[in-house]
């Protein structure tokens, strides 16, 4: 067995852990994901079985196609929710293929990026991409999901603080094993503790929609319907209808062409927005772990799994996948940086996906335990983006690097808590909506690229510090009576 090597309390090989705590970890970081991935499907209509299994399946295809050296795990991507709602509103389940199909040619965009950084060099795309950019776009990124962690805090404050005191007491003066798996006991502990008062002095709301500390609407506990579906829900059960299928469009026998070129015109651009997004996540990722995975295994595998794992998931009516920054926050939290953790934990979303009745528990985690988690994982991803910043030395008295990111979080979090929360930008008949995000990092990378002033360099530092070492090091000791012959 390799032993771990660590910079900092750092682990890059869990197998030093042992095999226990190494199945611990990895149902840490399904849990972190959870509570985001069956969100968008609940939003939407999808299934949440098939969301669960294609969230696992997908990080597995990413992992086999970045060298299985990314640390990072794919769930639902929100930033697709606005074509979702425009081909199927209501979710009518006859629409939503079709919304499925525009997603799953969205993903492909991201294989015709990776294919030009393969022919023409990474170096020529990251020069689009200083720290000044991907630095505020993480940053934004866990300010910009802020707000959802806030209004499920909202429901139970109560119960949100015992969360978010779990997961810090645990971090901050936990030993061993309890240090590394916060949000995991966060989960558990305070899940036991809305278990005991549901029991004790839980009491259903007015409206008959949830069990409440004494029926009251601010102190939620579990949702009436998650219960009910946890008593009728089968054990075994196959996650995947045929009829929510992209391949059921062309068997049904009556195909809507206008609707399917309507969803991909619709879908399709979201994609720049979220290859974005993926750039600062893998920046955030390599940030966290202190390796250079843009360069190694490079940006055009990294972009490709997530492709392929997003055109993967919505052919088989899956919501599009990303990668996911409650488990950058995680990694952060654990310092345990070893991929095969977060392998470990997609296969427990496929096993979670084959089983109605265990996929109905973990949906009814409560809504404020899920926001108390996500409070700290979400602050974890805008605190990496502040170290990205702060390790590269970017230098603000220069006026250009305080404009680009001053544009960069004010448009991402401005347009955001907007009451559009959108950009609507019209397109023959359709109209496209970029998300704050979106129009934040789309906005920063031209600002970067047309002001002039741009010193960023894009290598591989761990390179880099491996050849500076190279040329700190002495010169070997000349042997005794041997005289030393200098050139002129």
């Amino acid at each position: 067995m390799s032993k771990s090597s660590s910079q900092e309390g750092a682990i890059y090989d869990a197998r030093s852990l042992g095999a226990g705590k190494v199945i611990v970890l990895g149902l840490q970081h399904m849990f972190a994901m959870f509570g985001s991935t069956v969100l968008v499907p609940a939003l939407t209509g999808l299934s949440v079985s098939a969301t669960l299994l294609f969230a696992g399946l997908g990080t597995l295809l990413f992992h086999l196609i970045s060298k299985r050296k990314v640390p990072a795990f794919l769930g639902s991507s929100f930033a697709f929710l606005a074509g979702y709602f425009a081909i199927a509103p209501h979710g009518e389940r006859e629409l939503l293929p079709y919304a499925c199909f525009g997603v799953a040619c969205a993903g492909l965009v991201y294989l015709v990026l990776a294919l030009l950084i393969k022919a023409f060099g990474i170096n020529r795309v990251m020069k689009f991409f200083p720290p000044i950019v991907t630095g505020p776009i993480i940053i934004a990124i866990g300010l910009c999901l802020s707000g959802t962690a806030v209004n499920s805090c909202s429901t139970n404050w109560l119960i949100a603080l015992v969360a978010i005191l779990i997961i810090v007491i645990c971090n901050i003066w936990g030993k061993g094993m309890v240090k590394i798996i916060p949000i995991l006991l966060g989960v558990f502990g305070t899940c036991l503790l809305c278990i005991i008062l549901t029991l004790g002095i839980g009491k259903e709301t007015s409206d008959g929609l949830f069990y409440a500390i004494n029926g009251n609407s601010s102190l939620q506990l579990f949702s009436v319907e998650s219960v009910e579906k946890i008593k009728n829900a089968a054990w075994i059960g196959l996650p995947v209808q045929y009829q929510d299928t992209v391949f059921s469009i062309f068997t049904g026998g009556k195909i809507d062409t206008t609707l399917l070129i309507t969803s991909v015109i619709t879908i399709v651009p979201i994609a720049l927005a979220t290859i974005v997004e993926h750039i600062g996540d893998i920046s955030a990722i390599s940030s966290t772990v202190g390796k250079n995975f843009i360069a190694d295994p490079g940006l055009h595998r990294t972009l490709t799994g997530d492709g392929l794992a997003t055109t993967l998931a919505s052919l088989f009516g899956a919501p599009a996948n990303t990668t996911y920054g409650e488990n950058t926050g995680v990694l952060t939290l654990s310092k345990v940086y070893d991929p095969m953790v977060i392998r470990l934990a997609a296969v427990f979303a496929v096993v979670f996906s084959l089983s109605p009745k265990l996929a109905a528990c973990i949906s009814a985690i409560p809504t404020p335990v899920i926001g108390g988690i996500s409070l700290v994982l979400y602050g974890m991803i805008s605190a990496v983006g502040v170290r990205n910043i702060v390790e590269n030395q970017i230098d603000f008295s220069k006026s250009r690097n305080v404009i680009i990111a001053a544009i960069i979080l004010v448009l991402s979090i401005g347009v955001t808590y907007s009451a559009a929360t959108a950009i609507n930008i019209p397109c023959g008949s359709m109209t496209i909506k970029l998300t704050g995000l979106a129009v934040g990092s789309l906005a920063g990378i031209i600002l970067n690229a047309v002001l002039p002033g741009k010193d960023y360099v894009f290598e591989d530092k761990q390179q880099a510090a491996q050849a500076k070492d190279e040329t700190l090091k002495p010169e070997p000791a000349e042997p005794e009576g041997v005289k030393k012959i200098h050139k002129k």
